[in-house]
Formats: C-alpha cells, structure tokens, sequence
C-alpha cells in the first residue's frame, strides 16, 4: 500500500511580501505593481504611460484592463494612480499547512460498507453527508462540466486524476512547474482536485463528480504562497481561455481593511482597498463568462459578522460563493449513527458572509483509540477529510477540503443541464437542494444549508 499521510491544512492568516524586495547591501530592486485602469480596459500605450510614470511594463491582463509593471521609483504609485487603481503586486501565504502526522500508510452504497472496488472510498464520509451517491444513482456524475482547481502543483501521474486532466488546458502560473515536485508528502492541490473529480476506476478514492473535466491552473507554489497577479491570472484564464464551468479555490489571506501597519505596502485603507477592487475585476469577469466561483470561507474561527474589519479574499469578492467546513465527531466509532454535519473548530462563520456549508473534517474528538475502517488508525484520524494526495492518498481537515465538495456539486448539477448553465442558475440549484440544518433560513455556520448534491437533482 502506498503511504497515507494525515494532514491538516488551513487558511493561512496574511504574510505578505513584495515580489521582488530589495536584499542586504543590493542597489535599489524593481518592486511590482497591478495596475487596474480607470477605463476597464487597456489603452495602446498603456506602456508608455507606465513609462511616463517611472515604470516598466511586464505584463498585461487585458480582458479585465490590468497591467503589471515594475518600478524603482519611489513616487511610482502615485504617479501611475493617474492610470488607475495601484496596489503592490504583493506574494501572500494563501496556504499554510499547520499540523501533519505521517502513518502507513453498477449501483453504488454509501461508506463505509459500500461493496465498491474503489477499496478508499468506504473513508470518504464526505460523500454520504452530501448525498453524492444518491445523484450518481440517478445518473449524474458530471460528465460535460469542466471544473478549474486553482490551486498549487499537482501529481499529474496520479491514477485516481490522470483519467479525468485536460493536460491541454491545464496550466503553471507560477513558473515552477504543474507538477509538485516538494519532499514534503502533502500535496495540497492534488487533494482538492482528487475531491473534486478523483475518477471512478476500481482503485483509490472517488470523487464528488467522477466523470467531470479537470484543469489544473497552479496558481501558488507548491510552499502554498503566490503573487496576487497570479491569482488574478488564473481566474481569467480559467474563466476566458479554459472555458471552465466551476472554479474552485480553497486558498484565500486574511487582510485588516485598515491595512497592516507593519507592512509599507498594505498598511493604509486605499491599498487594500485596491487589492479587493481588483479582485473583483477577476471574478465578475468570471461571471459574465457564465464560470461558478467557489472560494474557501478560511479557518480562524472567526464571527465574520462582529469582525467587520476584516476581508478575507477571494472569498469576499463580488460573485464568489463562500463556503464554510462542516465534520462528524467520531465516525468510525459508530458510522450509521454519527452526525455528519457539526459546525468544525476552526472554519469562519457568519450570517453576512457563509453561502454553503459542506464537508471539510475536524479533529475534535476527545481520545486516541483506534478505530478500523479499511485501515486501523486513531478514531479522530477518520473525522479527516480522505483523498487523493502526491503519489498517495491524504487524511486533511480544512475549508479548502469543503470547498471542492461544492464545486463537485456544482459539476453535477451543470452535468445534468448538459454543460450549460448560468451562475445564478447554479447557485439556485445548490440552494434549492441544500439541507437547512441551521435556523431557517440562512445562518451562521450552515450560510443556506450543508450542500446536497442529490436532492439538487431530484426530478
């Protein structure tokens, strides 16, 4: 058996950095700008007013009206204001993995005594507490939905993936490379991906939509930090050139709006200001294309709705759905019995900001004793969220796993509209389908309900 890590991966709080700061006795280094016009597209000599301004153009993102450019001037962003919004092309830390314990690692049923050949997936809980098998047994498995994970590098080898890649489509932002090539095991977008759509094929797991489209966009390196325009870029190209029906983006950074005064980049209102106006740039481009946008609610067990001096992005961009992470306490203790849908520890709340909730585990459960369900590990070890990882298989618990349990969802309701739906129309659906496992209505921890990908399909 290949080696199965558990693995806690979480939202990290905001760490930023300027693509290319100065060093230790270096002349002044170019620092990097995004510059999001005041028109909303981009002039033909968008490179000559960069220049005007002290500044040199690296790069352009025309369907959105942004450009890149560095500079070594002081008074640059106030000279390129006179173009439009400038914030600093900041690197954040938008996945930081924060525990890790290694270990050895027809009709369908649900975990854990499914019968099926894919011997994994009786560890994924996920799929029972959204109903996924019960969509699949009325015949929608997301075959014609294209899901885009942005995300960092991925195993492309990994039988449970390989079959379901559009190697043609996919794509690295990042310049390290698609493939994550890291010593360390977790592979934080290969899980993600494997959630999403790890395919049906008698081995390993099983993902929430087994016959949709992958692309992998690495938008992040593998130590899970990347520049803001590599972020903004993914979402374009998943949502333009990829034609991608869902994006799903379990990352996101923590940001004060008042700015952070220990960083001269991000420690005035108006720069942060700028980040959020044009990451919304990004996404409702991705509406218009008719692209589902999903993003991580984050994990600092924050009351968003009493913390109002806090953005958390992309999360709380305009057409962004946000979801929350959702766990049973104890489930391989007594599996037919266990509540699948506790509020987890750790995931951000409130009425303001939650759309859905869905399956992301947890590791509360009081104890260390072993439990066996395929493999013998410590009971709160199966609360975990089980998929696909880098040439294994994970145990992870964070909203980044909840997250591509909605996108899953999602591919399955395009699916049965035969690969053409409109956002709102998606979002209706997982709506309509969505169990109401809050005070009615929408609420804190479950935003309008736990995902339910087969009452989304009834008839």
């Amino acid at each position: 058996m290949r080696k199965v890590v558990v693995a806690l991966a979480a939202l990290g709080a905001l760490t930023a950095l300027l693509v290319g700061s100065s060093g230790a006795g270096a002349g002044p280094t170019p620092k990097s700008y995004v510059i999001a016009t005041s028109s909303g597209s981009l002039p033909a000599n968008i490179a000559a007013q960069i220049q005007a301004a002290g500044g040199t153009l690296t790069n352009t993102i025309p369907q959105v009206g942004v450009a890149v450019a560095t500079s070594t001037s002081a008074d640059f962003k106030a000279k390129a204001a006179k173009i439009g919004t400038v914030s600093a092309n900041v690197r954040l830390q938008w996945v930081e993995p924060v525990k890790q314990v290694a270990g050895p690692g027809v009709d369908f049923a649900n975990p854990p005594t499914s019968g099926d050949d894919d011997v994994f997936f009786d560890l994924q809980w996920g799929h029972d507490a959204i109903d996924a098998v019960e969509a699949w047994n009325a015949g929608y498995r997301g075959a014609g939905a294209r899901v885009a994970v942005l995300d960092t590098g991925f195993d492309l080898d990994h039988p449970d993936l390989a079959p379901n890649i559009n190697m043609a489509l996919s794509t690295d932002f990042t310049g390290q490379g698609l493939q994550y090539t890291l010593p360390d095991p977790f592979s934080h977008g290969t899980h993600t991906a494997g959630t999403v759509a790890a395919a049906d094929n008698a081995f390993g797991t099983i993902g929430v939509a087994p016959d949709a489209e992958l692309v992998l966009v690495k938008v992040l390196f593998d130590e899970g930090f990347g520049t803001f325009e590599d972020v903004l870029e993914g979402i374009i190209y998943a949502a333009g050139p990829a034609d991608a029906d869902v994006i799903s983006m379990s990352l996101g950074a923590v940001i004060p709006k008042a700015g952070d005064p220990t960083d001269p980049d991000l420690d005035t209102p108006e720069e942060v200001a700028a980040l959020k106006h044009t990451m919304n740039r990004a996404t409702n481009y991705a509406y218009r294309q008719g692209t589902f946008v999903i993003a991580s609610a984050g994990n600092d067990a924050i009351d968003r709705d009493a913390a109002t001096d806090l953005l958390v992005l992309p999360a709380d961009s305009q057409n962004v759905t946000q979801v929350s992470a959702t766990a049973p306490i104890g489930w391989a203790t007594d599996p037919a019995n266990t509540f699948l849908d506790n509020q987890t520890s750790y995931t951000n709340f409130g009425r303001s900001k939650i759309d859905f909730a869905a399956p992301g585990g947890d590791f509360v459960y009081p104890g260390n004793e072993n439990c066996t369900i395929v493999v013998t590990r410590p009971c709160w070890v199966f609360d975990l969220v089980f998929s696909t990882g880098n040439n294994a298989w994970f145990w992870a618990a964070g909203t980044s796993m909840s997250a591509p349990h909605v996108a899953g969802t999602a591919a399955i309701i395009i699916g049965k509209n035969g690969g053409d739906m409109s956002p709102a129309r998606v979002y209706n659906a997982i709506q309509a389908g969505a169990d109401d496992l809050g005070p009615p209505g929408k609420d804190d921890a479950y935003g309008r309900g736990r995902v339910n990908a087969g009452n989304s399909v009834a008839p």
